[in-house]
């Protein structure tokens, strides 16, 4: 089999997991990076101020929202040097971009401050130029909203009880003040409407569902990363249904304490190792069968392809390369208990990206 990024089956850090379960201070005074692990909620005690490298500090908060024929990105990215908040509306089954718009702005270090904690009651409102982004988090219930000019979006996503996610930290082999943290928030039934010139597009909580992606990273220049994630819902053997999803992403620093990989089964995170796809997509296999397979077996899922969400952004120094996949993904995933999930044609999408940032 072709090497991959990581190696196929050539894993650098075996089982290990460190899972933290109690409150943890990310950074010491002197900016050096004090956990290193994961989290079924993020207990990581998060102080911008004691960010050493304060131009290498990236904070964002992205919400991707689809029923598998549509899909929506919000975002508010801030990463000192400046930033923007966006929303664009893509149709999966045509392959194109139907509307968006970006809201820009430059220095962004000491303004347009996003909250610590991405999974509790928080509140944000920012206004970029005319554009206007808007969170509202409560325990039960998620709303966002965008508008500029002619494009507007307001989403509500619901939270269920004791709904878990992955956050992890990563730190960096020789950078002992360098770290990667996201929480990754699946499972939301999601309903909203995306207005512009091209129309509205309404969304129902019954096919849709709302990822959340919030990252307080503080990272070296060049990143290269797999990221794929779905939620949805399956039927077991006796027709009952369930809420599932997943977290696979890998490729991002010192993988040796955690991986962000993980089964979503009813709200509870079901902890797997780490994973990698069988043959590398670059430069031409974008759109053909990626299959996922994890260390310890129970992550076996094949995606085919329906289309390639190609975006390649150069800004002075900066670029951001990504081909994000969206296909229909097949196979077994193994619970915490031993329980054999049969999935098929299940929604989700992984992406390659290439950073310098």
């Amino acid at each position: 089999m072709e090497k991959t990024y990581r190696g196929w089956q050539e894993w650098t850090h075996g089982s290990l997991q460190k899972e933290y379960t109690e409150p943890t201070p990310l950074l010491a005074e002197d900016g050096s990076l004090q956990a290193k692990g994961w989290a079924r909620k993020n207990v990581f005690l998060y102080d911008r101020n004691r960010v050493k490298h304060v131009m290498r500090r990236k904070e964002w908060d992205f919400y991707q929202i689809s029923d598998g024929n549509f899909m929506v990105q919000v975002s508010f990215a801030n990463i000192s040097l400046g930033g923007y908040a966006s929303a664009v509306l893509v149709d999966l089954k045509e392959g194109k971009t139907v509307a968006s718009s970006m809201a820009p702005f430059l220095g962004g270090k000491d303004r347009y401050i996003l909250p610590s904690r991405g999974d509790v009651p928080n509140h944000v409102s920012f206004r970029v130029g005319k554009a206007l982004f808007e969170v509202n988090t409560g325990e039960e219930r998620r709303t966002i909203r965008f508008e500029n000019g002619d494009v507007r979006c307001e989403f509500e996503m619901e939270i269920l009880p004791g709904l878990e996610n992955i956050t992890t930290v990563l730190p960096f082999e020789g950078f002992p003040d360098r770290y990667f943290m996201t929480t990754k928030q699946n499972c939301m039934p999601c309903s909203g409407v995306f207005s512009s010139p091209e129309g509205t597009r309404t969304f129902s909580k019954t096919d849709t569902f709302c990822i959340l992606d919030w990252g307080r990273v503080c990272t070296p220049y060049a990143l290269v990363w797999y990221w794929g994630n779905g939620s949805g819902r399956i039927f077991d053997q006796y027709g009952k249904e369930h809420l599932f999803g997943f977290e696979i992403t890998w490729g991002i620093g010192d993988e040796s304490n955690a991986t962000e990989t993980c089964i979503f089964y009813d709200g509870k995170a079901h902890k797997i190792g780490a994973v990698d796809v069988e043959t590398f997509p670059k430069p031409d296999r974008y759109m053909q069968p990626w299959r996922f397979l994890s260390e310890d077996g129970r992550f076996n899922l094949t995606m085919r392809p329906f289309y390639d969400h190609h975006s390649d952004l150069n800004v002075l120094a900066m670029r951001m390369h990504s081909h994000q996949v969206h296909g229909l993904w097949s196979g077994t995933v193994t619970l915490d208990d031993g329980q054999v999930l049969e999935i098929r044609d299940f929604y989700a999408f992984c992406e390659y990206v290439e950073n310098r940032w």
